[in-house]
């Protein structure tokens, strides 16, 4: 699983659904950190939830809740029919997804992730994780309007056919940004990418998602890794401004793919 919000969107829809406990949930999320907490993500939320307020501008951090808080605040957001667990991945430029101009929209796109949790058109809660230390994670709560879908996500079908293509595309980009070894006694690229792949294969799938689904996640974890190792110094370190530019339209539109791809394999259902 890639991030912390996939992994809480997975398992967290499998266990509305009855298909996972919530012990399944907790177990999930303790792999990405030990020690985990909940706060408010700003002081209107923390007055209607009584969360403490995580302030950054603070000198210290809020302690937070336990972690068992965080089901019960997607239990109770989930009492309707018509309620959702959405995972959101924005950057900059790219914020589909999310409810503009919302504390929760400028966390999420801080976090290059989040997740909202409701029925759209209505309010509900959103949630980001943060990291506040080394292997501390706190998540920080957003009272917040969920949205309608805008347009709908890519088919499963597209989304496997393009992480297929996308392994070629990065092994190709790879190949062009690392034309020569620049340490010959140091990690080659194979054994960077594994060890990339081996930080993602720590997360498991609840039964629930679809296999379709889990090979899409998959080959999305592959091609990023590649392209992780791609974009860490590579033997043609790029110094101009035209070799960044270079790089960046190489490996950008791959990353976009990856991006679109999980989404439509978080949020598959059988």
């Amino acid at each position: 699983m890639s991030s912390p919000s996939a992994t809480l969107t997975v398992w967290a829809g499998s266990w509305v659904a009855g298909r996972s406990a919530p012990d399944d949930v907790l177990d999930a999320l303790r792999v990405w950190a030990t020690r985990q907490s909940v706060a408010a993500g700003d002081p209107v939320t923390g007055g209607h939830t009584g969360l403490p307020w995580a302030d950054d501008e603070s000198t210290e951090t809020a302690p937070g809740a336990g972690i068992m808080v965080l089901l019960k605040l997607i239990r109770e957001a989930t009492t309707s029919p018509e309620a959702q667990v959405r995972l959101v991945l924005p950057i900059p430029g790219d914020v589909r997804g999310l409810p503009v101009g919302t504390e929760f929209a400028a966390a999420a796109t801080e976090a290059g992730e989040g997740l909202y949790v409701g029925a759209p058109g209505t309010r509900g809660t959103g949630l980001v994780p943060v990291w506040t230390d080394d292997d501390a994670l706190q998540w920080r709560v957003y009272a917040t309007p969920i949205p309608f879908a805008t347009e709908s996500e890519m088919p499963l079908g597209e989304a496997e056919y393009t992480m297929r293509q996308a392994v070629r595309d990065a092994a190709d980009a790879l190949q062009q940004l690392h034309t020569t070894r620049v340490d010959s006694n140091g990690p080659s690229p194979r054994d960077l990418i594994e060890d990339e792949l081996a930080a993602y294969s720590q997360h498991g799938y609840p039964d629930s998602l679809p296999l379709r689904a889990r090979r899409i996640l998959d080959t999305a974890d592959q091609v990023a890794a590649i392209l992780t190792v791609a974009e860490r110094a590579p033997a043609s370190a790029p110094v101009s401004g035209t070799a960044i530019a270079a790089q960046e339209s190489l490996l950008r539109p791959l990353w976009n793919a990856i991006r679109a791809a999980r989404l439509a394999a978080v949020h598959a259902r059988d």
